[in-house]
């Protein structure tokens, strides 16, 4: 049976600890490219957060909404970026797709947790400082995605302090 073709809307989630180690995945059929947890939705109406909860798990085995990493753990960074599908994978879009739409989430996690591969689509993973993985990757948006941490948790930090004041008002 064929698959369907993918959908042009994916996410990208920055998984992440409160030191800013960063966690990257190899892909298996590309040796030597690096990268953060991506996936398209698997349908047309699939909320972004499900696409990322569930491409986590695929890909990691971190299930958000566990114990350990709470849904609230997954942030949608309100960002999306619109890019050129590498020609090598436009196989598996409807023909004459050629641009996909990327959505940005962050996933803190407590500490370097411990990674379950999916063989097929991954075979290994590093937990580097934010930098290095940066560093790492293939994707120069993955990069600035990484790059922007440090930023983005001042930002949130920041409106912690703010929604405090607000409610001890």
């Amino acid at each position: 049976m064929l698959k369907p073709p993918k959908i042009p809307e994916s996410v990208l989630v920055v998984i992440y600890t409160p030191a800013l180690d960063v966690l990257i995945i190899e892909r298996a059929d590309r040796p030597g490219f690096w990268q953060s947890v991506t996936g398209s939705k698997d349908r047309f109406d699939e909320p972004l957060e499900e696409t990322a909860i569930r491409e986590v798990a695929e890909e990691t085995g971190i299930v958000v909404g566990s114990s350990l990493v709470p849904g609230h753990a997954l942030v949608n960074w309100g960002e999306q970026i619109e890019y050129e599908i590498y020609p090598v994978w436009r196989h598996r879009y409807a023909e004459g797709v050629t641009r996909n739409v990327e959505h940005w989430f962050g996933l803190e996690v407590p500490h370097r947790l411990e990674v379950t591969l999916a063989p097929r689509e991954h075979t290994a993973h590093l937990w580097l400082p934010y930098e290095e993985a940066a560093a790492r990757c293939f994707s120069s948006s993955n990069r600035d995605a990484i790059l922007q941490l440090p930023r983005r948790l001042r930002a949130s930090e920041s409106a912690g302090v703010s929604q405090q004041r607000t409610e001890g008002a």
